[in-house]
C-alpha cells in the first residue's frame, strides 16, 4: 500500500475520532435524556472502538510496508555498492597494466637511445678511420707517382689496357667453351626429341604401292575384255583414261596410268565388270562413272578421317577432299596420306617439347604434301601448289609458309615451319618407312663401304642410317687431321660422281690416336 493511502486512512481515522468526540460531547449535554439515547451512546462507543482498531491495523500495515520499502532500498544500495566496487577493482587493474606498459616502453626507448649513441660513436670512429685510410692512400699514391714517374691517368690507361687484353682472352675462351657446350647440348637434346617423338608415334608403316594388276576368274575373260575387234578395251581405256595391257600373264591384266586416282577407278571398275560379266561400251561407261563417284566419296572420307587422326580441326571441305586424294599416292612405297598423319603427330610432339604453337605445327605438318595431289595437273612444285591452294581456302599464313618452305623454296618464317620440315624428314628417313628392293639396298650399302675403303689410309668403313651416312675410321699414323678433312671431301665427291641415291649421304672421317703402355 502506498503512503498516500496510508495518509488517507489516518485522516479518515482522525475524522472518525472527531466525530466520536463530538458525539460524546453531545452525550454529556444530553445526559439525563431517555434510555434510548443511552443505547445510541453505547453504539457510538462501539463504533469508536472499531474505528480505533481499524486505525491501529492501518498504522501497523503502513509500518510494515515502510519496513519492506526500506529493505528493498537497502538491497538496491548494497548491489550498487558491490557493482561499483567490482568496477573500481577492474579500473585499478587496467591502471596497473598501463603503468607496466608505460614502464616497458620507457625501457625500450632508453635502450634505443643507448644503441643510437653507440652507433653514433662507431660511425664517428669509422669516419676517423676512413679519413686515416684516405690520407694513407694519398701518401702511397704520391710515393708511387714519385717511384713510377707517371701520372694516375697514365697508370689507369696502362692498367685498363692490360685488363682489357686479359678480358678479351677470357671472353674468347669462354665463348668457345659456351659454343662447344651449346652445340653438344643442342645435338643431344635434338636426338632426344627425335627419339621421343618417334617412340611416341610408334605407327606401323606398311609399304604399299597402288596395285595395277587385276586378277581374272579365267583366261576366257581376257577375250571378253578385249571384245570384238577390240571395241570393249578401247571403250574402257577411253572412258577411264588408262592403258589396259593384256599379255601372256595367266589370269590377270595390267592397268597402266600415271594418275593413281584414275588407275584406282579403272581397277575397281574392271573388277566389277569381271564379276558382273556384262562387258560392253554402254555398261562400261556407267560402271566407270559409278566407281568414280565411289572413289571420290572414299577420298573425302579418307581426308576427314586423316584430319581426325592427326588432330587437325577447322579445315575446309575442299582441303579435306584434296588430302583424301593422297590415299592413292605413294612415294618410295610410303602411302602419302599415312605419311601426312604421321608427320602431323611428330610435329605436334616436337612443338610441345619445344614450347612452340602445337596447332600451327600440326596443321603445317599435315598439309605439307597436299600439292602432290595436284602437281600433275598444274605447273609448279608440290610445295608452292599446296601453299597456294591452302591460302585460297583461308588457311593460317603461318601454316601456308610451313607448306611452301618445307623444301626451302621460300624462307621459313617461324619455328613451326622448321618443325614441319624436321617431322617430314623423320617420317621419311626412319627405318621401315619406305620400301626399297632388298638386293638393291644391300648392293648400294656394300658399294658405299667398298668405295670408302678403296682410299689409302682407311682402316674401316661402315654405312649406317639406311645408307644415309658412312663413317670411316682411318689409321692415325698415315692420315693426319688436315688429310682427314681432305679425305672426307674426296670420298663425298666420288660418291656424287659414281652413285645414285635419294637425299644426301653424310661422310664422317674419324681419326683416333691411342697411346698404350703396360705396367709390369
Amino acid at each position: 500500500m502506498s503512503p498516500i493511502w496510508i495518509i488517507i486512512i489516518v485522516i479518515l481515522g482522525i475524522l472518525i475520532l472527531m466525530g466520536v468526540g463530538l458525539a460524546m460531547l453531545r452525550l454529556g449535554f444530553s445526559r439525563g435524556f431517555s434510555d434510548s439515547q443511552m443505547k445510541e451512546e453505547k453504539k457510538r462507543q462501539d463504533e469508536l472502538t472499531t474505528a480505533k482498531s481499524v486505525v491501529q491495523a492501518a498504522t501497523e500495515r503502513a509500518s510494515k510496508i515502510e519496513l519492506d520499502a526500506r529493505d528493498r532500498a537497502l538491497k538496491v544500495v548494497q548491489s550498487a555498492e558491490t557493482d561499483l566496487t567490482h568496477r573500481r577493482n577492474e579500473l585499478n587493474k587496467e591502471v596497473e597494466r598501463l603503468d607496466r606498459r608505460r614502464t616497458e616502453l620507457d625501457g625500450r626507448v632508453e635502450r634505443h637511445e643507448q644503441r643510437e649513441q653507440t652507433l653514433n660513436k662507431r660511425q664517428s670512429a669509422l669516419d676517423r678511420r676512413a679519413n686515416e685510410v684516405e690520407k694513407v692512400h694519398e701518401q702511397q699514391m704520391e710515393k708511387l707517382q714519385e717511384i713510377a714517374a707517371m701520372t694516375p691517368e697514365d697508370a689507369r690507361k696502362i692498367l685498363l689496357a692490360e685488363v682489357e687484353k686479359d678480358a678479351r682472352n677470357d671472353m674468347a675462351r669462354i665463348i668457345r667453351q659456351i659454343e662447344a657446350e651449346a652445340r653438344e647440348e643442342g645435338e643431344k637434346r635434338a636426338r632426344n626429341l627425335i627419339a621421343d617423338a618417334i617412340q611416341r608415334v610408334a605407327s606401323e608403316h606398311v609399304s604399299e604401292v597402288t596395285s595395277a594388276v587385276v586378277p581374272l576368274p579365267n583366261e576366257e575373260m581376257k577375250g571378253r575384255i578385249v571384245g570384238r575387234n577390240g571395241r570393249n578395251i578401247r571403250a574402257f581405256e577411253q572412258a577411264a583414261g588408262v592403258d589396259v595391257i593384256v599379255d601372256d600373264t595367266p589370269e590377270s591384266v595390267t592397268i597402266s596410268c600415271f594418275d593413281s586416282v584414275r588407275r584406282e577407278v579403272a581397277r575397281r571398275a574392271l573388277i566389277r565388270l569381271t564379276v558382273d560379266g556384262r562387258i560392253h561400251p554402254a555398261h562400261i561407261e556407267k560402271v566407270i562413272e559409278d566407281e568414280t563417284k565411289a572413289v571420290e566419296k572414299i577420298m573425302a572420307e579418307a581426308g576427314e578421317q586423316a584430319a581426325f587422326d592427326a588432330g587437325v580441326a577447322g579445315l575446309h571441305q575442299e582441303i579435306l577432299r584434296m588430302m583424301g586424294r593422297l590415299k592413292y599416292r605413294t612415294s618410295y612405297g610410303q602411302n602419302q596420306l599415312a605419311h601426312a598423319v604421321e608427320v602431323a603427330k611428330l610435329g605436334g610432339i616436337l612443338a610441345a617439347e619445344l614450347g612452340a604453337n602445337v596447332v600451327i605445327a600440326k596443321a603445317g605438318a599435315f598439309l605439307h604434301d597436299i600439292g602432290k595431289a595436284m602437281d600433275h595437273n598444274q605447273e609448279g612444285t608440290h610445295a608452292s601448289l599446296g601453299a597456294e591452294f591452302c591460302k585460297r581456302y583461308g588457311v593460317h599464313p603461318a601454316v601456308v609458309n610451313a607448306i611452301a618452305s618445307h623444301h626451302h623454296e621460300v624462307e621459313q618464317e617461324s619455328v613451326e615451319a622448321v618443325i614441319a620440315e624436321a617431322a617430314d624428314a623423320i617420317s621419311g628417313a626412319r627405318p621401315g618407312a619406305r620400301r626399297e628392293d632388298l638386293e638393291a639396298y644391300i648392293k648400294r650399302i656394300r658399294t658405299l663401304e667398298e668405295m670408302a675403303t678403296s682410299f689409302e689410309g682407311v682402316s674401316q668403313a661402315f654405312a649406317i642410317q639406311a645408307g644415309r651416312e658412312v663413317r670411316i675410321i682411318v689409321r692415325p699414323e698415315e692420315i693426319d687431321d688436315l688429310a682427314s678433312t681432305r679425305l672426307a671431301r674426296d670420298i663425298a665427291k666420288k660418291i656424287e660422281e659414281t652413285m645414285q641415291y635419294p637425299g644426301q649421304i653424310k661422310v664422317t672421317v674419324i681419326r683416333e690416336t691411342r697411346a698404350v703402355d703396360y705396367a709390369k
